[in-house]
């Protein structure tokens, strides 16, 4: 048994897809300019580093608006609740093909551990990235603001740090958007809006190489 829910709407998923390109953008420009690869040019590189972060920041800011006037931001709230089910299944269960533990509403898109993953890119990894990479792009104007012990070295670090821990997420959220009960169908839902909500205690999801 399934029902039809219109879970993303026009901007979340315009967000979603713009927030993906420019991450990866900023990612493949970033290693550039650090000399992990040559594909790209350092003056090239830099150029369009700095564009993507710009257009970045823009929509991390309406973002926030629009999460806190639609009221969106509730989804993000943690829970305790089925938390237990949800790491034995992506431990072992999604290896094995077990029925996922947690049924999406339009109330509750993510499940806890999505949650707490959404949440730690929001109040960790996206305010390391913004503030390291501002303080690094105006270090000869903030320098003599900042404390005795935090150098451009340091700032560098930081910067790489939150690159890093994006690069971590971002792999295995896409890894994790597979592991509906058909490889594409969050991707489709990310795409259209709409998802196909199954009764997940009687669908099992195909076994996932470990």
């Amino acid at each position: 048994m399934s029902e039809r829910l219109y879970l993303f709407t026009r901007f979340e998923r315009f967000w979603h897809w713009a927030q993906a390109a420019l991450i990866i953008t900023l990612l493949f420009t970033g290693f550039g300019i650090r000399g992990v690869h040559g594909l790209v040019g350092f003056e090239t590189a830099v150029r369009v580093h700095e564009a993507a972060a710009w257009l970045l920041i823009g929509l991390w800011v309406f973002a926030i608006f629009w999460h806190f006037t639609t009221g969106q931001w509730k989804h993000y709230i943690p829970t305790a609740e089925r938390i237990g089910a949800m790491v034995r299944y992506y431990a072992h269960g999604i290896f094995v093909g077990a029925p996922h533990p947690y049924r999406i509403t339009v109330e509750r898109k993510h499940n806890p551990l999505q949650r707490l993953a959404y949440l730690g890119v929001k109040l960790v990894i996206n305010p390391l990235v913004w503030v390291s990479g501002l303080l690094y792009l105006f270090w000869g104007s903030v320098r003599d603001s900042v404390p005795a012990w935090l150098g451009l070295e340091q700032v560098a670090g930081l910067h790489a740090l939150g690159a890093f821990l994006m690069l971590a997420f971002l792999i295995i959220h896409v890894y994790l958007a597979t592991a509906g009960h058909t490889p594409l169908a969050h991707i489709k839902a990310m795409v259209t809006g709409w998802e196909d909500v199954h009764d997940e205690g009687q669908v099992k999801h195909p076994p996932r190489a470990p």
